[in-house]
């Protein structure tokens, strides 16, 4: 899918690795200024290179999405730099798995804060404005787990659902000013951490999988970009799931 992004400025969250830094290739691919923000900078380094030879103006910078003083300091930050925001793709997240019982308070909190919190600072942040320019795409990376549930992952799925209904309720609010609010529920998908899997426990998740593959990164990268495209303009508050057929 080719899109034409120029001018525009996006930030990706946990953009660093794996979907993160997916999404921000294909949206620095179709032109868009990306911005991609993490906490390894290291990592933030070699991504930043990448994503300069399609655009030059990409970036990336450390930001701990939990701290709403510092996200809005960021925002204001590129804001100031670059006069606009169109784009916020919220996909910083965490997972810290126990079964319920023996889950730590801290697991709860770290996972949520991170997570949950962590979209509430950046959409706040960035939609005013987004809100200054009547225009915007709000995407956040939830995930199957938030419908299905998974055992070991309470803080997870509390956290995704709770973007969920998060997402629909900014969708709703910000509708009038052509700003839209989407989320995408990937499930698994093939990254550095399920190449790390047993290969029986691989097995296992594939034959859950009506299409009988893992997802690949671009699959996500794909979805988002056609949310943040104009072919997508009339499309908010919705839940587009890409698992491969893992829940229908």
């Amino acid at each position: 899918m080719n899109v034409d992004l120029s001018g525009q400025v996006a930030i990706v969250t946990g953009g660093s690795r794996g979907i993160g830094r997916g999404i921000a290739k294909v949206l620095a691919r179709n032109g868009a200024t990306c911005i991609v923000t993490g906490r390894n900078e290291q990592r933030l380094k070699e991504v930043e290179t990448t994503l300069q030879a399609f655009e030059p103006s990409c970036r990336a910078a450390v930001l701990h999405v939990e701290n709403l003083e510092e996200v809005e300091a960021f925002a204001k930050g590129i804001y100031g730099d670059l006069g606009r925001i169109d784009i916020l793709v919220n996909n910083a997240g965490i997972t810290d798995d126990q079964l319920l019982l023996r889950m730590k308070e801290e697991q709860w909190d770290r996972v949520i804060e991170t997570n949950l919190k962590g979209v509430f600072n950046c959409t706040k942040a960035v939609a005013r404005y987004m809100l200054k320019k009547k225009y915007g795409r709000i995407v956040n990376i939830s995930s199957v787990i938030a419908l299905m549930g998974n055992p070991g992952q309470a803080n997870y799925a509390a956290s995704k659902a709770g973007m969920i209904g998060f997402t629909k309720a900014v969708a709703r609010e910000l509708a009038r000013k052509q700003i839209t609010a989407n989320a995408i529920a990937p499930g698994y998908i093939q990254t550095d951490m399920t190449e790390k899997m047993e290969e029986r426990a691989k097995e296992g998740i594939l034959s859950l999988i009506p299409q009988g593959r893992l997802g690949s990164v671009e699959d996500v990268a794909n979805a988002v970009l056609f949310l943040v495209s104009d072919a997508a303009s009339y499309i908010t508050g919705h839940v587009l799931n890409v698992s491969g057929g893992l829940y229908i």
